[in-house]
């Protein structure tokens, strides 16, 4: 039992950054925009997380830092890929590339620091209790954000009138536009709140997961945040099991290694990206009826003069 809920909290624990981050991206990409940078943003977020937790000792101002880090970082995909109409994906790639060498900047001087890492909810006689308890009421605050989180973005996509007209600029940006709403003004807040999720999502990774900042901590996360939308066929719900199920395959590698299993450990760790590529393959097999993908996405829109 105690095995078996060490597992759950694990994977609980390697989900959440990946669930935050896809969520930004969700609503992102849903808006008609592809932005690729979702790991130059989130390495960024988790260096400034951990410098603002380092130097003020708060783990909030340091989860601020981080999605106040991520937003400004958007905002530079925007004002290229929008602004500018600058090709997506090469701004996206681009912003990926500027992200790295940033956070080791950043971050130089807090390498080998540590920290307190963020406090987890502790009820007395019910956090206690076997495996429901530590799993449903012995948490850190991110993973619960993370839940709220998705939960209010289905709400607001596809419950409130303003996720309608979100949802319009990604069908179709013309169409939107003739109808006199601002696509560029809607684009740029779906790529900032993108953005702030990416900063959110690097700074759990220093603030919680791991007490302290490494250059290259996020490992390719912001690229699987990027196939779980895919993964998701944009869709919320289906967003919550593809991150929780990637989050599950990276707990898998790291206990098979500790279990003694006779494969080579770089296979282990690769198994997470492979089972990305494996998935996105299948899913593009699959999908004999169209993609479910929004009809304009990364397709660039520059309204009348």
């Amino acid at each position: 039992m105690e095995l078996v809920e060490a597992i759950i909290l694990s994977v609980l624990a390697a989900s959440t950054p990946l669930l935050i981050a896809a969520t930004g991206e969700l609503v992102t990409e849903r808006s008609g925009v592809l932005n690729l940078g979702v790991e130059g943003m989130m390495i960024v977020g988790a260096a400034c997380g951990f410098g603002g937790a380092w130097l003020t000792g708060s783990i909030f101002i340091g989860a601020l830092f981080g999605i106040v880090a991520g937003t400004l970082m958007s905002l530079i995909f925007a004002l290229m890929a929008l602004g500018l109409a600058v090709n997506q994906v090469a701004t996206g790639l681009a912003l990926t590339i500027l992200g790295v060498g940033l956070s080791g900047l950043i971050g130089a001087g807090f390498v080998g620091e540590r920290i307190t890492p963020a406090a987890h909810l502790y009820i007395p006689g019910l956090t206690d209790l076997p495996l429901i308890g530590r799993v449903l009421l012995g948490e850190d605050a991110f993973v619960y954000f993370s839940v709220a989180l998705i939960i209010s973005v289905w709400w607001f996509l596809y419950r409130t009138r303003a996720g309608l007209v979100l949802r319009a600029c990604g069908d179709s940006h013309v169409s939107a536009h003739a109808l006199g709403y601002p696509v560029l003004r809607i684009r740029t807040l779906a790529v900032m709140f993108g953005g702030a999720c990416a900063g959110l999502a690097g700074a759990y990774l220093p603030l919680a997961y791991t007490p302290f900042f490494i250059p290259g901590m996020t490992a390719g996360r912001g690229w699987i945040a990027l196939a779980l939308v895919v993964f998701a066929s944009w869709r919320p719900g289906r967003l919550v099991i593809g991150a929780y199920l990637f989050g599950a395959v990276t707990i898998l590698q790291l206990h098979a290694q500790g279990w003694g299993v006779g494969i080579p450990s770089q296979f282990m760790s690769a198994l997470p990206y492979l089972a990305t590529v494996i998935v996105l393959v299948l899913l593009s097999r699959a999908r004999t009826g169209g993609s479910t993908a929004p009809a304009a996405l990364g397709t660039v829109f520059v309204p009348d003069r």
